[in-house]
């Protein structure tokens, strides 16, 4: 599974060795700061708390879906858990 890139745009452009970004939430904050820059998602809420857990970032996009972001450094199956319920949860 590929990361994501991110890039540093001050003066210059420059991308960043995911050790530079060293909080999950360093990410979180970025991300939300440009959510419509980035993926065209109008950014709502973050730390969303639902039944039984949270979703760190959500949005909603030009169809007015709702688009849930969640920030991990490691890739296993809890991951697709995770995702799995939040689809359940919002349908």
């Amino acid at each position: 599974m590929s990361e994501i890139k991110l890039f540093s745009i001050k003066n210059d452009v420059k991308q960043l060795i995911p050790s530079e970004v060293l909080l999950e939430k360093e990410l979180q904050n970025l991300i939300e700061d440009n959510m419509e820059k980035f993926f065209g998602v109008r950014f709502l809420k973050s730390e969303y708390v639902i039944t039984n857990g949270r979703m760190d970032s959500i949005g909603i996009d030009e169809n007015n879906c709702p688009v849930i972001v969640e920030y991990k450094r490691s890739n296993n199956e809890n991951i697709i858990n995770q995702g799995l319920f939040y689809l359940d949860w919002l349908f």
